[in-house]
């Protein structure tokens, strides 16, 4: 049983490793099945269309390059918190230490 799953999945990958970008044009169409208007499936599709004309990347991208630059900053964000934190404790102990030794 797993090895027929695997062999239909990699017979999937296999021949439908191109499609993807046949794949955008799926979108709008499932846009203008499940609404039943043309006018918000060509909408759905001209947006993204100018979206990519203007920025060079698909919406897709631009939403995944947002988020990573949002992690990023996050992160950014941690080191410095962490490192104010372990620059205190440090500034506290020496203190301490100071105050020890007189």
């Amino acid at each position: 049983m797993i090895l027929k799953k695997l062999f239909i999945g990699l017979s999937f990958v296999l021949f439908l490793n191109s499609c993807a970008q046949n794949a955008a044009f799926l979108g709008p169409a499932i846009t203008g099945v499940s609404t039943g208007s043309i006018y918000q499936a060509g909408l759905s599709y001209g947006s993204a269309e100018f979206v990519t004309r203007v920025t060079g990347k698909t919406p897709t991208a631009n939403i995944k390059k947002f988020l990573t630059d949002i992690n990023k900053a996050e992160e950014a964000k941690t080191s410095d918190e962490f490192f104010l934190l372990v620059k205190s404790n440090i500034e506290k102990k020496s203190k301490i230490i100071d105050l020890a030794n007189q």
